[in-house]
């Protein structure tokens, strides 16, 4: 229990060894990492949790917990204390990424690298006309821009949010949104991310401070993104450049869930970066 929630989180790996700190995207949880975890055990201890409202996490309705990024991000948090995790790399996708920015902000931890796939720091990495409809909900919430936003956790959406960009969609299990979907679809769950989706535009705000942040901590980045992902672009990725000049990055021909088909080529960028990151 953390702050009075139950937090499920998935580890494995030496207990000696660096942490890897897996954060997951929207709309799904720590399974995203089922096949990724065991790929990096070996030389990692990592751990992959599930945010409060998804997976396996406690879902409190909206008037029981502010569902806010900064209250996420302190969750999390709050379970790092709580193993004695203090030093650690991140993994960050989608949703994961805001909640691992603030983290890295945070001065209570020392992030000493990033890994992003399709976990978004820059405006270039918005894609229309996906956000167009989260953004008009999230500017002016009403009967009109509801709807909108209620269409992206439909079950096409969620589909479509792993096959589409996929070089093989025929190699992305049908389990994946399958699960995500049924999570979704729990009473109340609209709810939690309606007020998610209206929280949104404070990650943006931290843009600057952030950027600021890797400019002046020079912190190892690594980029594996999907080059068809029609969510978080591709020109999200390119961007790390800009003020990590020295910023790895990949770009797969794969679409938003890219460990879906691109899991042994994603694990053996991440083996060969912190190899020679983590010294």
């Amino acid at each position: 229990m953390i702050n009075g929630q139950k937090v499920f989180y998935r580890e494995a790996g030496p207990s000696d060894a660096p942490v890897v700190l897996l954060l997951h995207g929207f709309p799904s949880s720590s399974h995203m990492f089922r096949h990724l975890v065991p790929a990096l055990a070996d030389d990692y201890h990592v751990i992959a949790t599930d945010h409060i409202g998804f997976g396996h996490s406690a879902m409190p309705k909206v008037d029981e917990f502010d569902y806010t990024f900064d209250n996420l991000a302190g969750i999390t948090a709050g379970l790092l204390k709580h193993l004695g995790i203090d030093r650690f790399a991140i993994y960050v996708h989608d949703y994961g990424a805001p909640i691992g920015w603030r983290l890295a902000l945070d001065p209570s931890f020392e992030v000493n690298a990033i890994i992003s796939q399709s976990g978004n720091a820059y405006m270039e990495g918005f894609t229309k006309p996906f956000w167009d409809d989260l953004f008009a909900y999230a500017g002016d919430p009403s009967r009109e821009t509801e709807p909108g936003a209620r269409a992206k956790f439909s079950p096409s959406t969620t589909r479509w949010q792993y096959e589409n960009g996929a070089s093989d969609p025929s190699l992305v299990s049908p389990d994946t949104w399958t699960l995500d979907q049924l999570l979704l679809e729990r009473p109340g769950n609209d709810e939690v991310q309606l007020a998610l989706f209206r929280d949104y535009p404070t990650n943006i705000d931290g843009y600057p401070k952030l950027q600021e942040y890797f400019r002046d901590s020079r912190v190892p980045m690594l980029a594996v993104w999907g080059e068809r992902d029609e969510i978080f672009g591709p020109d999200g990725a390119r961007a790390f450049s800009r003020d990590l000049p020295e910023a790895e990055i990949h770009l797969l021909p794969a679409g938003h869930f890219a460990l879906e088909t691109h899991l042994d080529a994603i694990s053996g960028y991440i083996h060969g970066f912190l190899g020679r990151v983590l010294t």
